[in-house]
């Protein structure tokens, strides 16, 4: 899973997100690739309409060459900001992981993708419910300022 909550002044809190499940086959990628990040980051400025900046994590695919010559050569549109090498109480998105593992924290699923339809389900409730995004904003102490 990958995701951004996504503020602006005076308008409505948005969580983008990108769920990606691993089935095995031959050449699929068992997890999240820097491109991944890249079309999300593409797909919220689409949706977003405007210039972002972006506040993430040390997680090593936000660091590659690749990504990092994405970033230089979009930077007329992307100003990106790292956080501390391990501070997850300043990630917003922290708290949407929190929000989503609370409700299927007690889940007995039967294979993966049960657990990838709850997930992308409660995903979808956050999402229309700014209030939450907002909160998770709120926990981190950080400003829009």
């Amino acid at each position: 899973m990958a995701g951004m909550t996504c503020y602006k002044p005076g308008e409505r809190s948005r969580l983008i997100y990108a769920i990606r499940e691993y089935r095995g086959r031959k050449d699929e990628p068992k997890g999240f690739v820097w491109r991944d990040f890249r079309d999300l980051i593409v797909r919220a400025r689409i949706q977003l309409g405007g210039p972002i900046v972006l506040v993430w994590d040390n997680l090593r695919l936000h660091l590659t060459a690749g990504m990092r010559a994405f970033i230089d050569a979009n930077a007329e549109w992307l100003t990106v900001f790292q956080l501390p090498t391990y501070a997850p109480d300043l990630n917003p998105q922290e708290g949407v992981w929190s929000l989503v593992k609370r409700e299927i924290g007690n889940l007995a699923a039967v294979d993966l993708g049960q657990v990838t339809r709850s997930v992308k389900r409660r995903l979808k409730r956050i999402q229309y419910r700014p209030e939450l995004v907002d909160g998770c904003l709120a926990t981190t102490g950080l400003t829009l300022d």
